[in-house]
C-alpha cells in the first residue's frame, strides 16, 4: 500500500513539470515567427535559440564533461538531429507554413520510425502500431488537405517532414548507441547536445551577417508591437532551456507513455496559440484531421513494448518539443519503437 501510494505522488509529481515542458515548447513557434517576418531568417533564430541555452547551460555541461570521451557518438547525433537538424528544419517550415500544421507533420515521427523498424530492420510490428502509423497519415491528409491539391506550400511541408526525419535519425542513432554501454545522464546530453548543435549552426548559418538591428526593435504579435528581445527572451529561457530541463525532470517520474501523452499537449497549444495570437485559423477538416494525427501518435508509442528499468540515457526534443526518451541496453522486442514523441 505504502509503495502504491509512492508511486502515485511520484507521477503526480511527474505530472507538473511534463505540462510546464509542453506548454513551453508549445509556445516556441509563435514567439519565432514574429521575428521570422521582422527580417531574421529562420536559421538566425535557431542559431539564437540554440546558442542562447547553450549558453546558459554551460555549467551542466561543465558538470557532466566526462560524457565527451564517453559517449561521443550520442552526443554528435543530440546535437546534428535532435538539435541543429530538427529545430532548423521546424524553424524554416514555420516561415512557410501554419505553426500548427508544421508541428501536427512533426508528429508523423513515430509512424516513421516504425516504417525504418519494418522495412529496413526487417522487424515486425504490433498491429496497434499499424493501426497508429494509419490513422496519422489519414489525419495529415486532412491537414494538409490533399483534396484540394495541398493547401499549402510545398516546400513548407518538406521542410515539416525533414525536421520529422531528423527526428527518426536521432530515434534510431540514440538506439544503437544505448546497446552495452553505460546510460548517460540525460540532462548532460542535452547541454553537450545544444553544445554541438550550436556549433554547427554556426558554421550553416552565419550568424556574422545576422541583422542585430531587427533585435532592437519591436515585431508585429497579432496587431501589437512586441520588443523583439523580449520574444528572444522567451525562446531561450523558457521554450528551450525551461522546457528542456522540465522535460527530463517529467520522463525521470513518469512512464515513458504518460509522458508521451502529455507530450501531445505540445501540438494542441502551439496550435491555439498561432490561432490566438498570429491569427491561422484551421479548418474544422483541419482541426478534426490534427486530433486524428495525435491519436494515431499516441496509439504508435503506446504499443511499443515496455522498455527494461534500466536508466533514461537521453530524451529528445524537437524543434517545437517534442520528447523521445531512449533508454538503456534492451532487447530486440523492446527496441521496437523509442517511446515519447517527436521535439519541433
Amino acid at each position: 500500500m505504502l509503495k502504491r501510494m509512492q508511486t502515485t505522488r511520484g507521477r503526480s509529481s511527474g505530472l507538473v513539470p511534463a505540462v510546464v515542458s509542453a506548454l513551453a515548447f508549445g509556445g516556441s513557434g509563435v514567439a519565432a515567427k514574429p521575428l521570422i517576418h521582422a527580417g531574421l531568417d529562420p536559421l538566425h533564430v535557431v542559431w539564437l535559440r540554440v546558442t542562447g541555452a547553450a549558453l546558459v547551460l554551460l555549467p551542466l555541461a561543465w558538470r557532466h564533461r566526462a560524457l565527451v570521451t564517453r559517449r561521443p557518438a550520442l552526443l554528435a547525433g543530440f546535437g546534428l538531429l535532435g538539435v541543429a537538424g530538427v529545430q532548423a528544419c521546424y524553424f524554416a517550415a514555420i516561415s512557410r507554413i501554419p505553426v500548427g500544421v508544421a508541428l501536427l507533420v512533426e508528429y508523423l515521427a513515430p509512424a516513421l520510425v516504425l516504417g525504418w523498424v519494418r522495412f529496413v530492420q526487417r522487424r515486425p510490428v504490433s498491429r496497434a502500431a499499424a493501426v497508429g502509423v494509419v490513422l496519422a497519415v489519414g489525419g495529415l491528409a486532412c491537414v494538409v488537405e490533399v483534396w484540394s491539391g495541398l493547401g499549402f506550400d510545398a516546400v513548407g511541408l518538406l521542410l515539416a517532414l525533414a525536421a520529422a526525419g531528423c527526428q527518426v535519425g536521432y530515434f534510431v542513432l540514440a538506439d544503437h548507441g544505448s546497446e552495452g554501454e553505460k546510460p548517460a545522464d540525460p540532462a548532460g546530453v542535452i547541454a553537450y547536445g545544444l553544445l554541438v548543435g550550436a556549433l554547427l549552426l554556426t558554421v550553416v548559418a552565419r550568424p556574422w551577417g545576422l541583422d542585430w538591428s531587427v533585435l532592437a526593435g519591436s515585431a508585429e504579435l497579432r496587431g501589437s508591437q512586441v520588443p523583439a528581445v523580449l520574444l528572444l527572451a522567451w525562446i531561450v529561457l523558457v521554450a528551450t532551456v525551461a522546457a528542456y530541463l522540465t522535460g527530463v525532470i517529467s520522463v525521470r517520474r513518469l512512464s515513458p507513455q504518460v509522458a508521451g501523452v502529455v507530450a501531445c499537449l505540445e501540438a494542441v497549444v502551439a496550435t491555439v496559440l498561432a490561432w490566438v495570437l498570429l491569427g491561422e485559423h484551421l479548418s474544422l477538416p483541419q482541426t478534426v484531421g490534427g486530433a486524428v494525427v495525435l491519436l494515431g501518435a499516441f496509439i504508435a508509442q503506446s504499443s511499443a513494448p515496455k522498455a527494461s528499468a534500466s536508466a533514461p540515457v537521453a530524451v529528445g526534443e524537437g524543434p517545437a518539443g517534442a520528447r523521445s526518451e531512449v533508454r538503456g541496453p534492451r532487447t530486440a522486442a523492446e527496441r521496437e519503437l523509442p517511446t515519447g514523441s517527436g521535439p519541433a
